[in-house]
């Protein structure tokens, strides 16, 4: 037996877990901004030019934490054809990991997948120091493999905001756009940290990304970690987004039971009064570990999604045909405690079983 002298590093002992990944191949640098990518999950990217969830000038006022949390790029997608044998992705990040319940390939790390929509499967996410903004990796290197046309997409990071990205491909590469989507039509959802994707261990794994790898269309994430509150604002600006194809609200876990009752039907309302026929999906709150020993924890969520409930009942009574109720008693299976990383935040197990909870009502309210 060895004393034990010193901390652990990984790095060190184990080849997998080093950082450097370097290439030898001679890259062409394209900015996914141009064409033919095709770059989601940004609605005012045309206007704007930035990677950024709300514009950057609202017509409607927003509170600093929100203004600021519209930087996480949290549910962004880079979609396009290549045959190159190698996908190199660099970029600039606004700022360093720093969360002490999130890895930092979840809030700062860009991941890839490859396949056409049905069969994409994961092959890499990017790796770089917590303490870095900067990275250059390889998401996948394929050599020795003979060249062939793949769909490749790279989720954004969830936690952080990006300033820059370049996409590196081989020189002979060839570069073509995506499929188009069987529909054009955005789904989005507005909601929390738990929308945004905390705590996801990688980008891909957030239940939105999870969704869009289900549905052929462009998600877009709403999700403002600890601001999701139901101001009449953001109701104005989310209905100023194109194409919806359908809203949901999962905010319930960011505001007290007579905030919850107080901005839901308003933001209902106000979306109504643009979008009258577009799918309403209304989210009630996940069961929290610690439920069971706070009695006042679970009735306020009980409160919170009776009245839900009860609000869509009475518009559907009303004549709203197009909108829905998701209990999120449901979400997180029969030990939800087993899914989440400190109680409340979902694992990459809770996010996959949120997403699989939410498959049944998007396919009946997408593809009725």
């Amino acid at each position: 037996m060895t004393g034990f002298s010193g901390g652990v590093d990984p790095t060190k002992l184990d080849a997998n877990m080093r950082l450097a990944a370097e290439t030898d191949t001679a890259l062409v640098w394209k900015s996914p901004m141009e064409e033919p990518f095709r770059l989601t999950g940004f609605p005012w990217l045309g206007t704007d030019g930035v990677y950024r969830r709300l514009p950057v000038s609202p017509s409607h006022s927003l509170r600093p934490a929100v203004d600021t949390l519209a930087n996480c790029t949290a549910g962004g997608q880079i979609q396009f054809r290549t045959d190159s044998a190698t996908v190199v992705l660099q970029a600039e990040l606004a700022g360093p990991a720093n969360m002490y319940h999130m890895p930092s390939t979840g809030q700062c790390g860009f991941d890839c997948y490859i396949g056409s929509f049905g069969e994409q499967a994961f092959v890499g996410t990017t790796r770089m120091k917590p303490t870095e903004t900067k990275v250059e990796y390889p998401l996948f290197e394929l050599k020795g493999i003979p060249r062939k046309m793949r769909t490749v997409t790279i989720h954004f990071p969830l936690y952080q905001g990006v300033k820059r990205v370049q996409i590196g491909l081989d020189a002979e590469a060839a570069l073509e756009a995506p499929a188009p989507y069987t529909d054009d039509r955005r789904v989005i959802f507005y909601g929390t940290s738990i929308t945004q994707g905390g705590c996801a261990s990688r980008p891909g794994m957030a239940f939105t990304n999870i969704l869009s790898r289900r549905f052929h269309r462009e998600f877009i994430n709403l999700g403002f970690s600890g601001n999701g509150r139901g101001e009449p604002e953001l109701a104005h600006l989310i209905a100023q987004i194109e194409r919806p194809a359908l809203l949901a609200l999962d905010y319930a876990a960011n505001v007290s039971t007579e905030q919850y009752i107080a901005t839901l039907p308003e933001f209902i309302r106000i979306y109504r009064s643009v979008h009258p026929d577009t799918p309403i999906l209304v989210v009630s709150k996940i069961p929290y570990a610690q439920e069971p020993l706070n009695a006042a924890m679970r009735e306020r969520r009980i409160i919170g999604r009776d009245f839900a409930r009860q609000l869509v009942d009475t518009l559907q009574a009303d004549g709203d045909r197009n909108i829905a109720f998701q209990n999120g008693d449901e979400l997180l299976g029969e030990d939800p405690e087993e899914c989440t990383v400190d109680g409340s935040h979902p694992n990459d197990l809770g996010f996959r079983r949120m997403a699989d909870g939410f498959t049944p009502i998007l396919r009946k309210l997408l593809c009725p």
